[in-house]
């Protein structure tokens, strides 16, 4: 006798309908007849104990919701500052929230770990207060990170840039994580519509968090964007609009990042000086690209919000400049299991967790889970991080 799964009919609806299906989509995806599914809404018949597994990994919930009473209230657990227009943000999508959740997770464990280490707070975090001159939290996010003349001599290009700029942050003890995907699922793409980034203002644990399915040339825009949060002490989720002014932007924290982030890649005293009114936008573009190693869209942008450019040459620029990686081909999907895992999980965060493992203070099967591996990968990982052969 096969044995029914005594699960809540209103969780498989609210399920279907959190991942947006209708119901002849979601009876498509579970290669279902569209009745039965129906049935299994209302009531009028269960799903086996196999079958209500299969709901589960579907619709990416975990099993245990199916027998919930009530569907769980899950709501954005940081500020969303990613109003435009004066109208509410988007309603968050399953792959956002749960990108979200993971991230929190790893961000609590490794605050809970430096706790117990007796790290010192950052001193950086919240160092300045909304209202600040731009210019001056931007000196000051140079002058600790190292982001200056020197740094762009030893770098060949925008994206030598934006890795030593990644090192420096996460030197200065900021974890930097970056991925186009939830946890380690390479089905579940995160929507550059919805989000850039985020950042979480912590002090002992301050993160920053980098969608790489964004255009490469905004990913430099968006790490100094969401440094500046964590300067000013202000967590959030980011989605700037890049076809507005930084003061044309609806939510003031987010126009004053956007102005701070600026003053980071391409200082405005320092860029006037440099850029020639007698050549050409593509001459200043290349040139100037080239010189404060950082890509094209950030000089383009920089010289839109100088007044060095109309908007109509603008937008034509940005319309080229700024596209998108298709879902699920973001750069940090090309590199090598190690170098992808670091991305996603932050270098600092990797070896504290394997560190932790080895000491028998963490469980292997909790240092998967957060790193996003399966357990077999973690002796890998620790031969790989400590110099051993693999």
């Amino acid at each position: 006798m096969t044995v029914q799964a005594l699960i809540n009919p209103k969780i498989v609806q609210w399920a279907r309908e959190r991942r947006t299906w209708d119901i002849h989509e979601a009876g498509s995806k579970l290669k279902l007849d569209a009745d039965t599914l129906l049935a299994w809404e209302t009531g009028e018949s269960r799903p086996t104990f196999r079958q209500a597994q299969g709901l589960a990994q579907k619709f990416n919930i975990p099993f245990g919701y199916l027998y919930l009473s009530t569907p769980p209230q899950q709501t954005v657990p940081l500020p969303d500052l990613r109003t435009t227009g004066g109208t509410p943000p988007p309603k968050p999508s399953p792959e956002f929230l749960d990108l979200l959740y993971d991230v929190l997770r790893k961000q609590q464990w490794y605050h809970e770990y430096l706790e117990s280490e007796g790290a010192r707070a950052v001193p950086f975090v919240g160092r300045f207060s909304r209202g600040e001159d731009p210019g001056i939290v931007a000196a000051d996010i140079r002058r600790e990170l190292g982001i200056d003349d020197g740094l762009r001599e030893r770098v060949a290009s925008s994206e030598q840039f934006l890795t030593e700029f990644i090192r420096t942050a996460e030197e200065a003890h900021v974890l930097v994580l970056r991925s186009g995907i939830v946890g380690g699922n390479t089905t579940r793409h995160l929507a550059v519509e919805e989000f850039r980034g985020f950042s979480i203002s912590d002090s002992l644990a301050p993160l920053v968090f980098i969608n790489s399915n964004d255009a490469g040339a905004a990913r430099i825009f968006t790490l100094a964007h969401e440094l500046a949060h964590i300067w000013m002490g202000e967590s959030g989720i980011s989605d700037p609009d890049y076809g507005l002014r930084s003061f044309g932007q609806q939510n003031a924290v987010e126009s004053q990042c956007n102005t701070v982030a600026a003053e980071v890649l391409v200082p405005k005293t320092d860029f006037a000086m440099r850029w020639d009114d007698f050549k050409d936008v593509d001459h200043n573009l290349r040139t100037l690209s080239a010189h404060y190693r950082v890509s094209r869209f950030v000089i383009l942008r920089r010289s839109y919000e100088v007044g060095k450019i109309p908007v109509e040459t603008y937008a034509a620029r940005y319309a080229e400049m700024l596209r998108p990686h298709p879902a699920g081909h973001g750069k940090e999907s090309k590199g090598n299991f190690y170098t992808t895992l670091l991305s996603r999980n932050g270098a600092s965060l990797t070896r504290a967790l394997i560190a932790a493992t080895a000491e028998g203070r963490v469980s292997p099967r909790e240092a998967a889970r957060l790193l996003n591996v399966r357990i077999g990968k973690l002796t890998r990982i620790e031969n790989r991080l400590w110099g051993s052969t693999v």
